[in-house]
């Protein structure tokens, strides 16, 4: 018996969640980022936002690709309800770090999976990582490094920053962007990967 998956499509731009698909054995047939707004809504819970953005990725790029199997995701680093964004310059990288520096934080990274019959499923990773007490010099190095440029919480945690990790509880490759665990039961369960 031959598996004849379907069409696959990648809803992200991002480089981590392509290697990370890659361990699984799965190489899309097309990146289509979706271009969508990432403004939370007001009082808006972490967790509920990383839902809302991933759903609404692949809702928009499935659009685009009616009889594909579509998947996007979106990871939410979360200080308590306080919802930390991609850092775009080195003073937010500071400030993420200087707030995340000795304390637990949340990362939810929720993944949604639009299959071939237009049937969405979805489902959610949330990690909790504690950071090492950093100093000023520690904190200056690294955000002039450049590394936690684009990330989530100021911090990329796949390279110098898993330095400052004393702890996770949970999926180290959902801190990075794509929880393999949950993606593979969504692939399969779309028929893109075999049971």
């Amino acid at each position: 018996m031959t598996f004849n998956p379907p069409s696959f499509i990648l809803a992200s731009a991002s480089p981590r969640r392509l290697d990370l698909l890659a361990r699984l054995g799965v190489v899309p047939s097309a990146v289509d980022p979706a271009d969508c707004d990432e403004t939370p809504d007001k009082a808006e819970a972490p967790l509920a936002y990383a839902k809302r953005i991933a759903a609404q990725k692949a809702a928009l790029v499935a659009a685009r690709h009616p009889g594909a199997v579509v998947l996007a995701a979106d990871t939410v680093v979360a200080a308590g309800r306080r919802i930390l964004g991609k850092a775009e310059s080195a003073e937010d990288v500071r400030a993420c770090l200087t707030l995340l520096s000795g304390r637990r934080h949340r990362v939810h990274s929720a993944v949604t999976v639009i299959d071939a019959t237009g049937t969405a499923r979805h489902r959610l990773s949330t990690s909790i990582l504690a950071f090492k007490p950093l100093g000023p010099a520690e904190i200056e190095a690294y955000a002039q490094g450049g590394e936690g440029l684009g990330k989530a919480g100021g911090y990329a945690v796949q390279g110098y920053a898993e330095a400052f990790v004393r702890t996770l509880m949970g999926s180290h490759s959902g801190v990075m962007g794509l929880p393999l665990f949950e993606t593979r039961a969504l692939l399969i369960a779309a028929g893109l990967l075999p049971r």
